[in-house]
């Protein structure tokens, strides 16, 4: 293949990329503000579920429930899940040396607590009446929730792999959960959450699927170390893409 050849086809492969992630990230965007409209329109008051949902929480006392759900509360927003966790995660990745892939996570964070923090304004839902815990203006969506589905979608774009998919997938159920088990949140809340969290990181992505994808194919030629041999040292190896 010819180096303009070559070329070519490295920027079809990065605009065929560009695509894939783009069209699902502004649906599940336009899908959690159709939500959020619905809601306003209807005086934002509860649907059915999730009055339901909030009394049947109200009912079950369960001090381990509600452990994991204070654990959740802090590893998901504050100082702690806004910042130092992600900014960890960032490092991570630096040292993976992806540093396209930490700037990518890192604006994606940016991106999810925007649109968050613009359709609480905008909505200007109330949060249920029994919350126990202390949380900034605007019901929908959940900031929490965004936060771990962001997290989680970054995580399969980086390495899709079923775990990637089902620890993510595992993440976010458990944060939606523990958000309404401490009535900070409406059920409806947290999928909006999820819809939005999830389709900021695809945005995101698709912005920068060119130099995602050139990092992925250079981590995937790299040398490694294959194992060691009866005839001598461990091998140099490298990874077909």
């Amino acid at each position: 293949m010819t180096a303009d050849a070559e070329r070519a086809s490295d920027a079809a492969a990065r605009r065929a990329s560009a695509r894939r992630l783009l069209v699902p990230g502004l649906v599940l965007v336009a899908l959690s503000c159709v939500l959020g409209a619905w809601i306003l329109a209807r005086g934002n008051d509860p649907f059915v579920v999730d009055a339901w949902w909030n009394d049947l929480l109200t009912a079950w006392v369960s001090p381990v429930a509600l452990g994991v759900s204070r654990f959740m509360n802090a590893a998901g927003g504050g100082l702690l899940g806004v910042l130092i966790l992600p900014l960890a995660l960032a490092a991570l990745l630096l040292l993976l040396r992806r540093p396209w892939a930490a700037a990518y996570f890192v604006v994606a964070e940016i991106g999810s607590a925007g649109g968050v923090q613009a359709l609480k304004h905008l909505f200007g839902r109330a949060r249920p009446e029994n919350i126990i815990v202390i949380s900034d203006f605007g019901s929908f969506p959940s900031g929490h929730v965004a936060n771990a589905a962001t997290i989680a979608a970054v995580a399969f774009v980086l390495f899709p792999r079923v775990w990637t998919a089902v620890a993510g997938a595992a993440w976010v159920v458990l944060m939606a959960f523990s958000r309404t088990y401490l009535h900070a949140h409406w059920l409806s809340d947290t999928l909006g959450g999820a819809l939005i969290g999830c389709g900021a990181a695809l945005l995101v992505a698709a912005a920068f699927a060119g130099p995602l994808l050139r990092e992925h194919r250079a981590v995937v030629a790299r040398p490694a170390v294959g194992p060691p041999t009866s005839d001598g040292p461990p091998r140099r190896r490298t990874e077909a893409p």
